[in-house]
């Protein structure tokens, strides 16, 4: 009877491709930003021609929001991405000021491992294999065991057409046999630099103890203040248009909605007018205790369905047309479920005096999952805005705009990205929109511009310094005295005691 250990099979993959991926590092380095982009476009044009199907694999394959949305999100990193992507120079020269003498040099991080989430598994892997080619990194992939073959499909179709486009074999790699015990081994791997995770945060603690450089794009939490001077309409618009999206998957998804009081009857009868539910007490705990298990954890089986299917699993009726549920609540403890990440079209609802209360009670909610990933603030008052942007723990703020869509950079300017650092006041080194510009170092490069004489006429004013003063022989035989003395007021304080 022959027993396969997936464990030993994983570990022995893992280092095999670390070594790989270490060897042709060095030979990678040397490739100009023209070769690489090369690469990237022979990547983007392979899969984009296999995103919708792509789209409905991850769909079926997971169980987690629908195809049609996933569908979006592909197209949106092998469209805008890849036009964002063109023109921008991360290796080589990539800044240069002849007249102060200064140049900067882009240079490669080294091997990249990254994990993605089962929740958007297509679009996350072509955006972070298109990103670390295009900055010269080799990048080895642990698939989400929930996408092993969607994500394994992905990347066997972006391998072939680099490799025949010059990438060298080993520079875009994944594992085959998944299992923790690989994936820890490909983070600890002497081979590897930097790790990029998006969502897993069960692979945390295994990543900090890799001691490497870690880039997370995690659970957000984030609420959405609609101020008084809002445009109220829009903005429960925008809400439901990104709390719906993908069935309410992306971690950057508005979670709470906290609403300054003047306007909360307004506010309340928009949702209403938009399909959405607002649950009785009685539902509300109902499904709390359906969405989170026992010990705290969200309920997968609920992650990504439809407002529909979390009624229905929950024992109460709502209108057909339904597309949000809505809990009205007044704290954010820790006790509170609706204070947490929902990755479902739910959301807390919020009534606070001004927006000075409204303040505190978005700070209680980035707090509490203490990942500072995105807030929004509806408004048109300056100075509240402002207010907003300096005081909040949070790694980016939106203004006018649906949470999923301005942090991923579809309704902002903000750069196109799958992974949305939240190092700021959370986890990882960056709270950036992750680009190829985080998967380098800058090497610093300095012209000498005056001599040594003017510098130190001019800085040091080592010229201008007196005669080196001399110490008197007395001053030294005071200060050993008071030494003395000092002992001997020791000893007699010892001896009396």
């Amino acid at each position: 009877m022959n027993i396969i250990d997936n464990d030993l099979l994983s570990i022995q993959e893992a280092r095999i491709l670390a070594e790989n991926a270490g060897g042709v590092q060095a030979e990678l380095a040397l490739f100009t930003q023209e070769q690489l982009d090369r690469i990237v476009e022979a990547m983007a044009d392979a899969v984009e021609p296999h995103v919708e199907e792509l789209a409905v694999l991850s769909s079926e394959e997971t169980d987690y929001g629908n195809w049609k949305d996933k569908y979006a999100k592909d197209r949106f990193v092998c469209g805008y991405l890849r036009e964002q992507l063109r023109g921008m120079r991360c290796v080589g020269v990539i800044g240069e000021n002849p007249e102060k003498g200064l140049m900067d040099v882009g240079v490669p991080v080294g091997v990249i491992v990254a994990l993605c989430p089962a929740t958007s598994p297509v679009s996350t892997t072509i955006y972070k294999a298109l990103i670390a080619v295009k900055a010269g990194n080799p990048i080895i992939f642990s698939p989400h065991p929930r996408a092993r073959d969607t994500i394994g499909r992905a990347l066997d179709i972006m391998i072939e057409a680099a490799e025949a486009s010059g990438l060298p074999e080993g520079a875009l790699s994944y594992l085959h046999t998944v299992t923790k015990s690989g994936t820890v081994e490909l983070m600890h791997h002497p081979s590897t630099s930097l790790l990029l995770i998006t969502g897993v945060p069960g692979m945390l603690d295994e990543a900090y103890e890799a001691r490497k450089p870690l880039i997370y794009g995690g659970a957000g939490n984030g609420p959405a203040f609609i101020e008084r001077t809002a445009d109220v309409r829009q903005a429960v618009r925008d809400i439901i248009s990104s709390k719906t999206f993908d069935n309410g998957l992306l971690p950057a998804a508005e979670q709470s909605v906290v609403v300054d009081a003047p306007v909360a009857e307004q506010v309340r009868a928009e949702f209403m007018a938009n399909h959405a539910y607002f649950m009785t007490e009685c539902e509300s705990e109902q499904l709390a205790k359906l969405i989170f298990n026992s010990d705290g954890s969200a309920n997968t089986t609920l992650v990504g369905v439809t407002a529909e299917t979390l009624a229905k699993r929950a024992g109460f009726s709502i209108p057909p047309e339904t597309v949000l549920l809505v809990s009205e609540q007044k704290y954010a403890s820790q006790e509170n479920p609706y204070a947490r990440e929902k990755l479902a079209p739910v959301v807390a609802f919020f009534i606070e005096d001004d927006w000075e209360h409204a303040c505190e009670k978005c700070i209680e909610l980035l707090l509490k999952d203490r990942r500072g990933h995105t807030l929004v603030i509806h408004s048109t008052d300056g100075d509240v805005i402002r207010q907003f942007m300096l005081r909040k723990p949070v790694g980016r703020i939106l203004v006018n705009t649906p949470a999923t869509f301005g942090s991923m950079g579809a309704s902002t300017n903000m750069f196109p990205a799958m992974t949305l650092g939240s190092g700021s006041s959370g986890l990882g080194i960056t709270s950036d929109n992750v680009s190829p510009r985080n998967l380098i170092y800058v090497r610093k490069v300095g012209f000498g511009v005056r001599s040594v004489e003017t510098a130190d006429r001019e800085f040091f004013g080592r010229d201008r310094l007196p005669d080196k003063p001399r110490i008197k022989t007395q001053d030294i035989e005071t200060a050993e005295q008071v030494r003395v003395i000092q002992g001997l007021l020791r000893e007699a304080v010892e001896q009396k005691n």
